[in-house]
Formats: C-alpha cells, sequence, structure tokens
C-alpha cells in the first residue's frame, strides 16, 4: 500500500496542504503549555507590522496557526470583519485581476497559496523548535 505522500506528486497542492497539517499536529503535541510562548517576540521577519499592529508574539503565532490548520481541514472561511477592513487595500489592488482569464487568474492563486502554505509549514516548524529551545529540550 502507498503512503499518502507516495500518492501525491510532490509538489501537489493535497500534498503542500497535509504537510502543513501534519506540521501543526506536530507542533500542537511538542507543545504541551502553550501560555509558556506568552510575550515570547518573535524572530520571524513576518510578524513585524503584525506585531506593530496588535502585539503578536509567539503565542499569538500558535493560535494563529492552529486557526489556519483548522479552516485548511474544515472548508469554512470565517469573515472577520477587522481583516477585511484592514485588506481592503490589498482587494483594491487584486481588482484589476478579477477580468484576467480564469486560468491566469487560478494559476496565479495557486502559486500564491503554495507560497504562502510552505511559509506557514516552516513557520509552524519553528515556533516548535523555539518552544523546545524554551523547555530545554533539543531536537
Amino acid at each position: 500500500m502507498q503512503s499518502a505522500e507516495s500518492r501525491f506528486n510532490k509538489n501537489s497542492l493535497l500534498l503542500t496542504l497535509r504537510r502543513y497539517s501534519s506540521a501543526v499536529s506536530d507542533m500542537e503535541k511538542a507543545i504541551l503549555l502553550p501560555s509558556l510562548l506568552r510575550d515570547v517576540p518573535s524572530d520571524e521577519a513576518w510578524d513585524s507590522e503584525a506585531a506593530d499592529e496588535s502585539g503578536r508574539d509567539l503565542y499569538g503565532n500558535y493560535a494563529m496557526l492552529k486557526a489556519i490548520r483548522n479552516t485548511v481541514e474544515s472548508g469554512l472561511v470565517h469573515i472577520d470583519d477587522h481583516k477585511a477592513k484592514s485588506n481592503g487595500a490589498l482587494n483594491k489592488t487584486l481588482e484589476p485581476l478579477l477580468d484576467t482569464d480564469p486560468e491566469a487568474l487560478f494559476r496565479f492563486h495557486l502559486r500564491g497559496l503554495f507560497t504562502v502554505m510552505s511559509d506557514l509549514t516552516k513557520k509552524t516548524q519553528n515556533i516548535t523548535d523555539k518552544y523546545m529551545d524554551i523547555i530545554g529540550v533539543s531536537n
């Protein structure tokens, strides 16, 4: 019987989503006391703007990564009015794409999704590693 990863092309969207979900599950198993992540600043550059706005620490990132995994697995997209308003400028810059060829638009979004999911998987693994450092366990 084939393993789940061998059934999919190494660049398939399903495999990318499965890797992310697995990384978050591993993070949840490793991080037994998520509260230890509170007030621990993130070393990631992706947090610079978010940290200024919301004071996000590793605990905030932990919660966000879990929420994203739940959305990916459930398929339910919750619309948050605050986030929708803050992303209004981004939505306006994407409006010209709506008149684009559907296949080109699909490829554009798919490429973006691959990039985002790969980055989130790495960030999940980094949080797990940082937690292990905090509690004094080496990987």
